[in-house]
């Protein structure tokens, strides 16, 4: 049996992974228990079906990336049927964000396999065990987060009112959203996750669930089909593995485009002046962001061969050429180490959400097609099958008798989040806690001018952008959740003061 330290998005789901320990479970069974219940228990922030990433590094084997993130939908459908039931809605949430939700922003969900697939390939504890946490608190009803309610008030009416039984979950019988801290209760899902867990995850591809979400989609003129469903298969990659002293870190490889990202920011930064954060490395950090957030939105986004792609800006930034070329959303994230050596990190995301909830299930679909911002594809985003793009970039790292599990959420600034950190704590030798919770800094490239977005209590540099300074910590700059083992000084595990984080530490 192993001792486990977690660090996630919330102390329920903390908690859960802590039952799971104390059952005999590993790392991963910890990890997936934790994600589990958070996609399940932050209505809006995420849910079961959307997408995920899993990244796994056990001592002495290669790591793995077991990817999970949703898919183009329309298996077996006629070209006029494609590209319809989406709705334009716009929220003030974030400054302003515009989305398409409704059924035709629902990509083909793959959370559920991936963790099934983890589950079998390095779980030690039962799979009902694992979903006993959800079942639980989903039956008896969980408090609404803070994170959640304030999501909701921009997005409670235009989305998440779009179902009935999400509507009364979410709201009381006068229409006014529930207050942070109210017991929740989305009806039927309890039922559709013992279920799963009796099943298995075919039940969501190929049972009685898919029936009920294909059908509920086809009516709604989205594009999501039971053969879509019924040929989805999480994928495992070789992650993107790159050095940083005497650490290696394995992320998101291609085609997903947050680990290259990450890797190609981290890799612009290795040789920052002084060891520590003053205007020069600075000014250095703020410069590697432009210059891989330009890259990502000039070519990456819109790539045909995402891989080749990468290859360019990972050599770009290695041979120090980069620099030369830059003139929340919905995501929530766990990691996990063992005292054997094992690390297990794990983002999903549901995008901003459909608003889509297939009657009698309990279950939220995404609304990944939908997300112009990253899916600059549009609703017919390619043949049927082929995975979006993701920010998402779980991670581990290890050197001799160390290893780190990490992630982010935060939309794109997942990467300059885990950036910052891993400089932190990897370069800087700052301890877990206060790498975790120093100031941050974020290129934003959303508009049509680049801006500097800052919190409080850093030496900012001179520098070519409009800059505005946050009056506090936010979550707005991520949400980084990590957990370590050390052989000698054994486990630590910290979540991010920006998010409603949870951590613990089970040991025997």
């Amino acid at each position: 049996m192993t001792d486990v330290a977690v660090a996630t998005s919330s102390q329920l789901a903390a908690d859960a992974a802590y039952e799971v320990a104390a059952a005999g479970g590993n790392a991963v069974d910890c990890a997936l228990a934790a994600a589990l219940l958070t996609m399940n228990t932050e209505p809006g922030v995420c849910a079961l079906a959307g997408s995920a990433f899993i990244t796994v590094w056990q001592d002495g084997m290669e790591p793995v990336t077991i990817d999970g993130n949703v898919a183009v939908p329309g298996s077996g459908l006629a070209a006029e049927l494609r590209g319809r039931g989406a709705v334009e809605v716009s929220m003030d949430y974030g400054g302003g964000v515009e989305t398409l939700v409704g059924c035709g922003s629902v990509a083909v969900p793959g959370s559920l396999a991936a963790i099934e697939h983890a589950w079998k390939k390095y779980g030690a504890a039962a799979w009902e065990a694992i979903f006993a946490p959800s079942i639980r608190a989903t039956r008896e009803g969980f408090p609404l987060s803070s994170a959640c309610h304030y999501y909701l008030t921009y997005s409670g009416d235009c989305v998440f009112g779009r179902s009935d039984d999400g509507r009364r979950a979410l709201h009381h019988s006068d229409g006014a959203l529930r207050d942070a801290g109210t017991p929740i209760v989305i009806p039927h899902l309890s039922d559709t996750l013992d279920a799963i867990s009796r099943e298995g995850a075919r039940l969501f591809y190929e049972g009685e669930l898919a029936a009920k979400i294909a059908s509920h989609c086809r009516d709604g003129d989205g594009m999501l089909t039971r053969e879509d469903l019924s040929s989805y298969r999480a994928i495992e990659r070789q992650p993107l593995l790159l050095e940083i002293g005497d650490w290696k870190i394995a992320s998101n490889p291609a085609p997903a485009i947050g680990g290259a990202v990450l890797a190609a920011m981290l890799l612009a930064c290795k040789d920052l002046p002084g060891k520590r954060w003053n205007r020069e490395s600075l000014l250095q950090l703020i410069q590697s962001q432009r210059a891989c957030l330009d890259f990502r939105k000039r070519h990456l986004d819109l790539a045909v061969d995402v891989g080749e792609e990468v290859s360019r800006l990972l050599a770009a930034a290695r041979d120090g050429q980069l620099l030369n070329r830059s003139a929340s959303a919905s995501t929530v994230h766990t990691s996990v180490v063992d005292s054997s050596g094992t690390g297990c990190s794990i983002t999903a995301s549901s995008g901003y959400g459909s608003g889509e909830m297939p009657p009698g299930t309990g279950l939220w679909l995404n609304n990944c097609l939908g997300e112009t911002e990253l899916n600059r594809r549009g609703l017919d985003a390619g043949p049927a099958g082929v995975r979006l793009p993701s920010n998402m970039a779980p991670s581990v790292a290890r050197r001799d008798g160390t290893v780190l599990a990490v992630g982010s959420p935060g939309a794109d600034r997942i990467t300059t989040a885990l950036q910052q950190f891993l400089i932190s704590y990897l370069s800087f030798e700052m301890p877990l806690g206060e790498a975790i919770a120093h100031p941050r800094v974020h290129v934003d490239t959303s508009g049509e001018q680049d801006r500097l977005m800052a919190e409080p209590g850093l030496e900012l540099p001179e520098i070519d952008l409009p800059v505005s300074v946050f009056p506090e910590r936010v979550m707005y700059f991520g949400g980084v959740g990590a957990a370590v083992f050390d052989a000698t000084a054994g486990l630590v595990a910290a979540a991010d003061p920006r998010r409603e984080g949870g951590t613990c530490i089970y040991e025997h």
